[in-house]
């Protein structure tokens, strides 16, 4: 498969705000990887990621943390609030960055997945699982409580 790098821009951050990123390209091969390396990383059943062409992404706000979890392989985070920023080889030219901290994740949908020799068994039935609707939906007092106290920050700069 062919990576293509098209000239869009893309821009996020973490949940604090201390750390925001622009790219001005990206490449189409947002994915979602279920490696157990990933799982840690995120906390999460898999990484969703797409990539940012390293010559195209800055950093506007902080600096990210990093973590080597392999010779190869640096992980980026936020020390303030622990935000998984992305997946960065070493040697391949492009950040991967997380799509759930783009300000726009609906724009990159995954379109292959690896790692599935970690993948969870139950990975499959996600889409039948009972949808209990909007956040708050079923205690609208503890969703108003949360939102008066929120610390995240928006999804622009």
């Amino acid at each position: 498969m062919t990576i293509r790098r098209v000239d869009i821009t893309a821009t996020g951050g973490c949940q604090c705000g201390a750390v925001r990123y622009r790219a001005t390209a990206m490449l189409d091969n947002a994915h979602i990887c279920h490696c157990r390396m990933c799982q840690k990383a995120t906390g999460g059943p898999f990484a969703a990621l797409v990539a940012a062409p390293d010559d195209a992404l800055t950093f506007t706000r902080g600096a990210p943390a990093v973590f080597m979890s392999s010779q190869r392989v640096e992980r980026g985070f936020c020390s303030d609030c622990g935000t998984p920023l992305f997946y960065h080889s070493l040697d391949s030219g492009r950040t991967n960055l997380t799509i759930g901290s783009l300000d726009d994740p609906a724009a990159f949908s995954p379109h292959s997945q690896l790692g599935s020799e970690a993948r969870l068994p139950w990975f499959g039935a996600l889409p039948t699982l009972h949808d209990d609707g909007v956040t708050g939906a079923a205690n609208p007092e503890w969703a108003a409580a949360i939102a008066r106290t929120s610390r995240q920050a928006p999804d622009h700069d």
